[in-house]
């Protein structure tokens, strides 16, 4: 058997790349980038207070001037701090981790950071201030606080979670399709970052 040789259907008569290959290599030669939108910043708070959110600017002028108002008169529906989130009753609903009956409860030992960077996690010490973080006398698992510094000079606050993520299940289906998430805002005029959520 010989391969088959479909060449000569990409290229005309006069020798000449058919328009058909033509758009093939320019697609191929596209670079995708990330859609970048040109923002607009609006304080929804007073003189004092800063209650900043961004919106686009690819809408008409009306479009906006209703968003802004939309927004100023929902402002307190928006967390602007740790003390906004005081956290959800536990008889209405508690979070819960499954755990393979296999794996016995890890308590990781105490990782030592440099006094520099203790200084720098003030993460901690705000979610601790709003009653996000209790301390907890008797825990059956321990995972460290990781500071990762980032590249304006401050630290992220991780946690190790490696050992609890290896005794948990693993969620076959854990995030919508990213298509399906898309797919879902095309019938909408405007989007939301939020939404991603």
């Amino acid at each position: 058997m010989h391969p088959v040789d479909n060449t000569e259907n990409d290229y005309e008569e006069d020798g000449e790349p058919s328009p058909k290959l033509m758009r093939l290599v320019e697609q191929e030669e596209k670079e995708i980038k990330p859609h970048r939108e040109d923002v607009e910043t609006i304080n929804l708070g007073e003189e004092d207070e800063e209650n900043e959110v961004k919106i686009g600017t690819n809408m008409t002028e009306e479009t906006r001037k209703k968003l802004r108002t939309l927004l100023k008169e929902f402002k307190d529906v928006f967390a602007w701090s740790y003390q906004d989130m005081p956290g959800l009753d536990s008889d209405i609903v508690q979070h819960r981790l499954p755990l393979k009956l296999e794996c016995p409860p890890i308590k990781q030992k105490l990782r030592r950071m440099k006094p520099e960077v203790s200084l720098k996690i003030k993460e901690v010490e705000k979610q601790f201030n709003a009653g996000f973080l209790t301390v907890a006398k008797y825990p059956q698992w321990v995972a460290n606080v990781v500071p990762v510094p980032k590249k304006d000079g401050k630290v992220r606050t991780c946690v190790d979670y490696r050992d609890l993520n290896r005794a948990s299940p693993k969620d076959d289906f854990p995030l919508p399709h990213i298509d399906t998430l898309v797919d879902n805002t095309t019938t909408s005029s405007l989007f939301s970052f939020m939404d991603g959520f």
